[in-house]
């Protein structure tokens, strides 16, 4: 057994967890975090979409109630249909875009360089929206403006301009949650909405991703490898259970601006190893 290697499934599981429902990237950090550990071959690029199942699970676990009153419900009542509906709807373009255009998006965009490029452009987009600079509503109301309160408001048609929002994401560096959660507020959703959308709607996107992924990939891995996906969905699992329990809290009295800024210095020194030869990022 090569620990050596089970140490950096566990560094990359940890990165998965903490940075997937973040609006900072995780398939950014895991392409940088890899290229630097060197863990970034055709089973390392499976392994990065496998373990994001582990953050799933903590999603699960985090909103069970509300997945299992929704299930129990969806014989007898239509608000709990229309919700399941909607996320069905937010879940179709990822997938037709992505059996459409991931492969392309692989071989050309997951570099180094184009993620840093979008932390920064994705930065700056984040500051726009949150009014940086501008007079803001105060944290005690954060969504005086928000024309949808709860995710049981939005409509087929709002749950399709996520779900195309979303989509943004294929290009590494933007951020699937970033994505949903800022774009679903420029459409008028509640910061408490859109992540609660986001975090629903993560559920299908990244299993489907997972077992898609594993299913096209299944001739790179074998039984020596499970030690090592076990070891970083674990990981995975524990950083994104802390991690969305912390999201939550924080969001009821924050912006995201400081993700904003993490984000821009983020890509701004990548940029600058990069060009300067100080680090050598892999593709």
């Amino acid at each position: 057994m090569d620990w050596m290697l089970l140490l950096k499934a566990a560094v990359m599981g940890l990165v998965e967890g903490l940075t997937e429902f973040l609006p900072i990237s995780s398939t950014g950090h895991l392409i940088l975090a890899g290229a630097l550990l060197g863990f970034d071959d055709d089973k390392a690029k499976v392994f990065d979409i496998a373990i994001q199942t582990g953050a799933i699970l903590a999603v699960v676990i985090v909103y069970w109630q509300k997945i299992k009153s929704t299930v129990m419900a969806l014989p007898t009542q239509r608000l709990a249909r229309r919700f399941a509906l909607n996320v069905f709807i937010a879940f179709v373009p990822a997938v037709v875009l992505g059996l459409l255009f991931g492969k392309v998006i692989k071989a050309h965009l997951f570099t180094p360089i184009v993620v840093a490029s979008t932390f920064i452009i994705g930065g700056l987009i984040i500051l726009w929206v949150e009014g940086w600079g501008r007079e803001r509503p105060s944290s005690e109301h954060p969504d005086d403006h928000a024309r949808i309160l709860n995710v049981e408001s939005m409509s087929p048609l709002d749950a399709l301009k996520v779900g195309l929002v979303q989509c943004l994401a294929m290009v590494p560096g933007t951020s699937r949650s970033g994505a949903t959660i800022i774009g679903g507020m420029m459409l008028g959703l509640s910061r408490k909405a859109a992540t609660d959308f986001s975090f629903y709607l993560a559920i299908p996107t990244l299993i489907g991703a997972g077992v898609y992924s594993l299913y096209k990939e299944r001739a790179l891995l074998s039984m020596a490898d499970v030690p090592l996906f076990a070891v970083g969905l674990v990981f995975s699992f524990l950083s994104a259970w802390a991690c969305v329990r912390w999201l939550l809290r924080y969001i009821a009295t924050h912006s995201f601006v400081v993700f904003a800024w993490y984000r821009i210095a983020f890509g701004v020194v990548v940029l600058a190893t990069a060009y300067s030869g100080l680090v050598v990022w892999q593709a």
